[in-house]
């Protein structure tokens, strides 16, 4: 399996809202990137490593990982209802776990546990990096319901029917997915 590693860039407030934002995390050559929409208790905890990591050396992650042997890696797999489906990995013990991609994002960043992506995956969902850009593109299959319900909203409201049209159609191949 082929895969990329992946470094975190940089955390975006989302314009018109105060519990979301946006992680853009790019390869080594910060060619391509993808987005990860991230709650705004875990935009504070990367924010807070950030800004002031010397605070941070007793937090959970930086207290237990000098702890643990250090053969952890993580690959997102794939996504489902949304999300990215991340799998963390203890080599030194032979055991994988599913985790959230924004607790990936925390560890990459905190613990420096590397974070991969499946190469197959980041064909199909990064963008071309721009470092001065003023906007990034937000893939509307890693999105969550609620997440899609606002867009949806935004969208008719601007009288944008095409996107809402597209929107209209992720949400009901959820739907139909679930039954």
């Amino acid at each position: 399996m082929e895969r990329t590693r992946l470094q975190f860039e940089n955390l975006q407030n989302i314009v018109g809202t105060t519990d979301i934002a946006v992680i853009m995390l790019t390869d080594s050559q910060r060619k391509r990137a993808i987005t990860v929409v991230c709650d705004d208790l875990m935009s504070r905890q990367i924010v807070l490593r950030l800004k002031n990591p010397e605070k941070c050396q007793y937090m959970l992650p930086e207290a237990l990982m000098p702890m643990m042997s250090t053969d952890f890696e993580m690959t997102i797999v794939g996504i489902y209802d949304g999300q990215y489906q991340v799998m963390l990995t203890d080599f030194s013990q032979g055991i994988t776990s599913r985790i959230r991609i924004s607790d990936a994002v925390l560890l990459n960043i905190s613990a420096r546990v590397p974070l991969f992506i499946e190469e197959g995956l980041m064909k199909q969902q990064c963008v071309a990096f721009e470092e001065n850009a003023s906007g990034v593109a937000i893939p509307i299959n890693t999105m969550d319901m609620r997440g899609l319900r606002k867009a949806l909203e935004h969208a008719v409201e601007e009288e944008n029917y095409e996107f809402a049209s597209q929107i209209r159609d992720e949400m009901n191949r959820r739907s139909n997915k679930s039954e």
